[in-house]
């Protein structure tokens, strides 16, 4: 048989389709390999133009921020913050006993952040009791929570 093979020159034709095989097989393995590193060029591309809190929504991450900072320029020691969070920080803050079902979110992250401020003022010794004013809480309609 192996005469008649190559004989007729099969061997080397056999020899050729074998060859041919793993050439396909090679480079059905790197278009995959780089299929997967297209897919993974193209998420961190849409990452990257996501906000820091649609970013961590997607990644199923709490997340509160400051988006501005208001100081009353008549009177330089009052002014307020400005917060934006998503509803998994909510999710944590009840966790940890700011509120329960029920509460306004906007309620919630007030108590977290009155109780932030006070732990900054002890912490940095500046003593004696410190009047806060008044916090006026005003819902901003939100695209993401």
């Amino acid at each position: 048989m192996k005469i008649i093979k190559k004989l007729f020159g099969l061997d080397k034709l056999e020899e050729s389709i074998a060859k041919a095989e793993k050439d396909l097989i090679d480079a059905n393995r790197r278009l995959e390999e780089a299929e997967k590193a297209a897919n993974i060029a193209k998420d961190q591309e849409d990452l990257a133009k996501l906000t820091p809190k649609e970013r961590a929504s997607r990644k199923k991450e709490p997340w509160v921020g400051v988006l501005e900072t208001h100081v009353n320029q008549d009177n330089i020691r009052n002014g307020f913050f400005e917060l934006d969070w998503n509803d998994l920080f909510v999710l944590k803050l009840k966790q940890e006993g700011y509120g329960e079902e029920g509460d306004l979110d906007e309620e919630i992250v007030d108590r977290w952040f009155r109780e932030l401020c006070a732990n900054v003022v002890v912490d940095g010794d500046y003593g004696g009791p410190v009047n806060t004013g008044v916090i006026d809480i005003n819902n901003v309609k939100r695209n993401n929570k």
